[in-house]
């Protein structure tokens, strides 16, 4: 299954829609603007007076001493005292005071101060006036009068207008959030909080995805399609006796495809396409995400016939009653039920129908599951390899591909990817040739992009002593010799010592044959071509290393999978102990004598895996050094040099990517050295996984 192509837009607006011209919106800000700029206005023209400012010499000698003064007023303003002088009205004509005329705002003439000049202190401008007068008779002296004055509009608008003005812009901007403004959206505001947060995706604004984007999976596309025909052509079943399947549930692994798949059916249906994601209705807030769920149906059922889409619904559907705290609340537990009554509780011809996706279907209650409310399950798996031909044809029509570029071979080349994988390899591939200056992307492109995305950047300049690559060739030499001469291991047919990702310090690729059941002779093959590289070790050094961590722990793991979950040890018996309620369960379910007679088998069985291996290594010791020789000489490795040293593989198995690429009958595995898969190894090679051979 492939992911949404790069170059299209998920939604796009439908051409020829009528656009209905919106009436202008009052804006708030406006009055907030005005309402300032009057405040403004007002300080400005009730400011009190517009006196000039002289000096006190020029006061003495023009005002004080011609007896032109009438009074003077002081007051102290911050650390200077102004005084204010009053020149009397019939003075005012003279000539030397047309400076003071018209300058008052809305003030009689006269009324306010004509000048004014300012001392340090009270007691100076005193001492300085008493001085300047002390000669003039006491009934002519100029009278000094003290005030304590402040700007009365400037009290009025501190104490009372800003105090309620600051209030209200707080309550209109905490009723605009409460309320939501005129969209409604749940967000954060405090009265939507109970509010669904699905997208509607309908006929104004569509999908621009359609089945036709969909590759791989032609089954599930088929059972999907099925339910978008019952939506276009309801009589065509009805007729029949038959219903719409109430929900269908999306289960596969990551990256297979199913959110794209409901992409697929929002842009199909032609009906209202609620999307949303199971963490939408979990909030910190008691019985929000019930209400939620309420809701959602109420809005789903206002547009029905319509389909709900819920992706990664483990998020609210895990089975109850697991991991709870005793006497506490469960949010999610209360989510789930409201969905389980809304699911079952609407009438058949409401026209609603639940579409869902998870990758893990083991947690999910089982209420949820039974038909009635998820009637169909659909099972989305990776791709086989005529799927990934398909995906790959898909995601290499945006590409400027060179001659050569054959889809048939990269979905041989690369078993278990599945669709964002495949995009991915893609995608790498273009971005490696852009690198090299290319003008289009070859196949040598596509082989470093899948070793690129499999195991890592390569890392030319990693400084390794020669100690440890030597170890390091030994080492992969080991599991190319146990891949060679094992009948039922998967051949490598190339080996590299050179280092990728963080700390492989070497890699080995393989062709593993695409299937589904395991014989315990191919599983323990398997396990000895992993224990190569450690044997090889003890062989050749008669000492060991830590870089057969990996592959011990991927042998611990497959053995104890053979024993307790597969039945292939015959003192433990035909039982398998695989519970699927693991991750609660902390209990056993076997007894402990039982678990040390399953620990016994997995030594017993581990070590006669080293054995064999020991052995092997041991009668092909000669081509073992041989090829770690040419290892630390060319560093990389194709299945031809391994043929040169080794010489012809000595059983017939031709595999998976001969077999398709080449036909049925024929074909040389030789022509296809250079035309691999890659397989990782985090110090050593991968080996084979549990019950697929799936890459990991």
């Amino acid at each position: 299954m492939k992911e949404s192509l790069d170059k299209k837009k998920l939604i796009k607006k439908v051409p020829g829609k009528k656009i209905i011209p919106k009436p202008p919106k009052f804006n708030i800000m406006w009055l907030y603007g005005i309402i300032i700029v009057s405040i403004l206005a007002i300080q400005f023209f009730m400011s009190g007076s517009s006196a000039r400012l002289i000096t006190y010499q020029k006061f003495e000698n023009e005002m004080l001493k011609s007896g032109d003064v009438e009074k003077v007023v002081a007051y102290k303003q911050e650390e200077l005292v102004i005084a204010e002088v009053y020149i009397k009205k019939e003075k005012l004509n003279a000539e030397k005071y047309k400076d003071s005329q018209g300058k008052n705002n809305f003030s009689v003439s006269g009324s306010n101060p004509q000048y004014y000049f300012t001392d340090g202190s009270f007691e100076s401008l005193q001492a300085r006036l008493n001085n300047s007068q002390k000669e003039t008779p006491e009934n002519l002296k100029v009278p000094l009068s003290y005030e304590s004055r402040s700007n009365p509009l400037s009290n009025i608008f501190w104490t009372i207008i800003f105090p309620v003005v600051l209030f209200a812009l707080i309550w209109i901007f905490i009723m605009r959030k409460m309320g939501g403004g005129a969209g409604g959206g749940a967000g954060g505001q405090i009265f939507n909080i109970g509010k669904s947060k699905a997208t509607l995706f309908d006929k104004e604004s569509q999908v621009n995805i359609t089945f036709s984007d969909v590759a791989g999976l032609e089954e599930a596309k088929q059972e999907v399609m099925e339910i978008v025909d019952f939506l276009k052509n309801p009589k065509k079943y009805t007729n029949l006796g038959g219903k719409i399947p109430k929900g269908a549930l999306l289960v596969g692994s990551p990256g297979t495809g199913k959110t794209l798949m409901a992409k697929a059916v929002a842009g199909e249906a032609q009906v209202p396409f609620f999307s949303l994601s199971g963490s939408d209705f979990v909030e910190m807030f008691v019985g929000v995400g019930a209400s939620r769920v309420r809701d959602l149906f109420k809005q789903a059922k206002e547009k029905a016939p319509c389909i709900i889409f819920i992706d990664e619904i483990d998020a609210i559907g895990r089975a109850r009653g697991k991991n709870s705290m005793v006497g506490g609340n469960d949010e999610r537990e209360n989510t789930l039920n409201q969905l389980l009554v809304e699911m079952d509780g609407f009438g058949t011809d409401s026209g609603i129908i639940i579409m869902a996706a998870t990758n893990r279907p083991d947690v999910l209650d089982s209420a949820l599951l039974r038909p009635g409310r998820f009637d169909r399950q659909i099972s989305i798996d990776k791709p086989d390899l005529v799927g990934r031909e398909q995906i790959f044809k898909v995601h290499l029509q945006p590409l400027k591909l060179a001659e050569g570029v054959d889809p048939k071979k990269l979905s041989a080349q690369t078993p278990g990817f599945a669709g964002a994988e495949i995009a991915n390899v893609c995608n790498e591939a273009a971005l490696i040739a852009a690198r090299k200056n290319k003008e289009a992307v070859d196949m040598q492109d596509f082989q470093d992009a899948v070793d690129r995305v499999i195991g890592g950047l390569e890392k030319k300049n990693k400084i390794i002593s020669p100690e440890e690559k030597k170890i390091v060739a030994y080492h992969e030499a080991g599991h190319a010799i146990a891949g060679w001469f094992l009948e039922h291991a998967d051949p490598l047919v190339k080996v590299s010592i050179v280092p990728r990702g963080v700390a492989a310090l070497g890699y080995a690729q393989y062709l593993p044959k695409e299937q589904f059941l395991y014989t315990t002779e191919q599983l323990s093959d398997g396990m000895c071509m992993t224990m190569g590289g450690r044997v090889a070790e003890d062989i050749t050094f008669g000492k060991i290393s830590t870089g057969a961590q990996n592959d011990l722990e991927r042998i611990t793991k497959l053995a104890y999978a053979m024993v307790t979950v597969y039945g292939m040890s015959e003192k433990v018996g035909n039982v398998s102990f695989n519970d699927q309620g693991g991750e609660y369960n902390f209990n056993k379910p076997y007894s402990d004598k039982t678990a040390e007679l399953i620990d016994s088998e997995v030594r017993t069985l581990i070590d006669g895996v080293y054995q064999k291996t020991k052995a092997l290594l041991k009668d092909k010791q000669e081509g073992l050094e041989a090829l770690a020789v040419k290892l630390l000489e060319k560093e990389i490795l194709f299945q031809s040099d391994l043929e040169e040293i080794l010489g012809k593989r000595p059983f017939d198995n031709r595999t998976t990517y001969d077999e398709f690429v080449n036909g049925i009958e024929g074909g040389d595995q030789s022509i296809i050295a250079e035309n691999i898969h890659t397989e990782p190894v985090g110090d050593s090679t991968e080996p084979l996984n549990s019950d697929t051979a799936e890459i990991k």
